[in-house]
């Protein structure tokens, strides 16, 4: 063993028996530095401004000060990492062993300005959360493009034997994710952070929060971004550079245990049986792993420009937060398994090639207009990308392909809707717009044909955008309302042929709005908003029939997950990715934010459930309506 390693060893072996010490109450925790703490945590218990606070946080809890100092002084060692060179060599390799499955992309160009920026900047870096591997990845791809390392903030869900102690000499910051009741864990959370940005260290952290389920982003978390903003207020020093960050992957092992968790299974813990399990899966090749960077946002100058702004006093970090996200999503690439998983879920049946195809090459043609990136560079209209993706997919179980006839034909397997649906959802920001702008534009004509003189007007076609909006709002991350009205424009000019686009301004009749879509070369609501609204059908259906005084969520979502198997047999939904836990959720998080809930005046809950479900089935109605259109074209 080389000298670096046996000193590693006999530091490890150190904090370990003193550990072990504290456990039996034979040594108490020591709010001085010790030769085993790494720089940040020795700077802070000897920090004036740190012991000043502190004690003024015992007197607010009214307890002792030299206890909270201790306490403060555990949770401080029990979350701090450090960079140990061995060890980050070692842990180097092993992040590559683990990504075999994987070649990993990342654009040079934005590589290159990242390295202008690190040379007098703080880089931090809020990345997309869809696997375990993003916090192994990141700080690789860092470190192998000569960017400062980077600290990663993760769960302490993942500090076990014998894996956290390593990780945590390699960059890991492990924090709890329930502190709302550890006042003092979350006065040294904070302070460290600062710490951190003081010492001009580069941090990742999932701006998520957690792993998402359903492939989308998920709402963002403000704990370590409002932590960061605190710490460059009360620093004077160089500037901190937010850098949005999207990983995306062209298929993921984990993907099928998180949907089995969406169908009501029980999360299994993470461990080192989990670690064992996730390595030997990493055997199996699945493609290509997509690391890009969205432009990176100066946080100290944001932060002074939201302030200045009569309207953006409070609301900074929240605003923040969500342009990250915007920004994620903008620089996350469409990859050909989205694609493709979002051609065979929205048919009842199995498919050809040339089928596959048909659907593909219209929201290719949609795509470049919009101008967003395809991993890879890949030409998603050829016939040997789709094949190949195909071929990956029915490697990894998710399609089956039967070619015994005059031509092969691929459908969806048993059960893998939802794997698919994580692909498909990887790329559903691009076309969640388009797809309210077609539902709107036939819902303005369905009102059109029922009034006095027919006619569609924009304001009609906003107005239904804007409900659509309102029902998917916590599904969807969605621009501010000015913003949204521009899009939604641009959306429905783009419906239209470029030889003849439409005028947004002026009115049509509701023949002509039909006609619009009956001819668009590409319609998708059906393909990105059905599954959705399906799901919010079950629900809303399920509150409305529900007189209970008290509500019971576990026995409501298990019964949600029954009646959706029934409706998917009955063909009442339109795919089995409907029955899913995680919609459900969200469907009940819009029904309390409508006041459908417990705890609330019940005088006309029945009628306003009622009310809330007709709506649902309305929208659904429409999108199959598009189903149809698209069908008979």
């Amino acid at each position: 063993m080389s000298g670096g390693a046996m000193g590693t060893a006999r530091e490890v072996g150190r904090v370990g028996v003193r550990k072990v010490l504290q456990r039996t109450g034979l040594l108490g925790e020591s709010a001085a530095p010790l030769s085993t703490d790494p720089p940040e945590v020795g700077q802070l218990l000897t920090a004036q401004w740190y012991d000043e606070r502190l004690c003024k946080l015992a007197a607010e809890l009214g307890r002792d000060p030299d206890s909270v100092r201790a306490e403060a002084a555990g949770y401080l060692r029990e979350m701090a990492a450090s960079l140990d060179e061995t060890a980050v060599d070692a842990w180097r390799g092993f992040s590559r062993w683990l990504m075999r499955a994987y070649d990993v992309l990342v654009d040079e160009d934005q590589i290159a300005q990242l390295r202008r920026l690190d040379r007098r900047a703080t880089l931090a870096f809020a990345f997309s959360h869809r696997s375990y591997l993003d916090g192994m990845l990141l700080p690789e791809v860092v470190v192998a493009n000569r960017l400062s390392p980077a600290l990663t903030f993760g769960g302490a869900n993942l500090n076990f034997f014998p894996f956290g102690a390593w990780a945590k000499r390699t960059g890991t910051i492990f924090i709890r994710r329930q502190t709302k009741d550890i006042p003092v864990y979350r006065f040294v959370l904070r302070a460290y952070a600062a710490q951190l940005v003081q010492s001009h260290a580069n941090l990742t952290w999932s701006i998520e929060g957690g792993r998402t389920r359903t492939g989308k982003l998920r709402p963002p978390v403000f704990g370590i971004l409002r932590y960061i903003s605190d710490a460059v207020d009360e620093i004077d020093g160089p500037e901190v550079y937010l850098v949005p960050t999207s990983i995306v992957y062209d298929q993921l092992h984990e993907v099928e245990a998180m949907t089995t968790e969406a169908y009501g299974a029980v999360k299994r813990p993470e461990d080192l049986r989990f670690l064992v399990r996730l390595a030997r899966q990493q055997g199996q090749r699945l493609g290509r792993a997509y690391l890009d960077f969205g432009e990176p946002l100066p946080l100290r100058k944001r932060l002074e420009e939201l302030r200045a702004e009569e309207a953006g006093a409070g609301t900074e970090i929240e605003r923040i937060a969500l342009d990250v996200e915007h920004r994620i999503n903008r620089a996350t690439p469409v990859t050909p398994t989205a694609v493709v998983s979002l051609a065979l879920l929205g048919a009842d049946r199995s498919l050809s090639i040339s089928e596959v195809l048909a659907t593909v090459r219209p929201l290719a043609s949609y795509i470049a207009a919009r101008n967003w990136a395809v991993a890879g560079a890949a030409d998603l209209t050829n016939r040997s990308t789709i094949r190949w993706t195909l071929h990956q997919l029915v490697a990894s179980g998710v399609v089956t392909v039967y070619d015994a006839g005059t031509e092969a034909v691929w459908g969806m397997c048993q059960d893998q809707h939802l794997v698919a649906a994580f692909y498909r959802n990887t790329a559903i920001h691009i076309l969640v717009d388009r797809a309210i702008a077609e539902t709107a534009l036939l819902a303005a004509a369905e009102n059109a044909e029922t009034s006095s003189d027919g006619a569609v007007l924009p304001t009609m076609v906003r107005d239904e955008a804007l409900s659509l909006r309102e029902l998917l709002k916590f599904e969807f991350l969605f621009s501010a309302r000015a913003q949204f009205e521009k899009e939604l424009a641009d959306e429905v000019r783009l419906i239209g042929p470029a030889e003849d686009p439409v005028d947004t301004t002026k009115a049509a009749s509701a023949a002509e709005v039909r006609r619009l879509l009956e001819g668009a070369d590409l319609l998708l609501a059906h393909l990105v908003l059905r599954p959705f609204l399906d799901a919010y059908h079950i629900v809303a259906d399920r509150l409305a029939a529900s007189d209970d005084e008290s509500f019971d969520e576990d026995a409501f979502l298990a019964e949600c997950l029954q009646v959706g198997k029934q409706w998917e047999l009955q063909r009442r939904i339109a795919s089995a990715e409907s029955r899913s836990m995680e919609l459900f959720k969200t469907a009940l998080r819009l029904a309390r934010h409508r006041e459908l809930m417990d705890g609330i005046d019940r005088s006309d809950i029945a009628a306003r459930r009622r009310e809330f479900a007709d709506q649902i089935a309305t929208a659904v109605r429409r999108v199959n309506s598009i189903a149809e259109m698209a069908r008979a074209r």
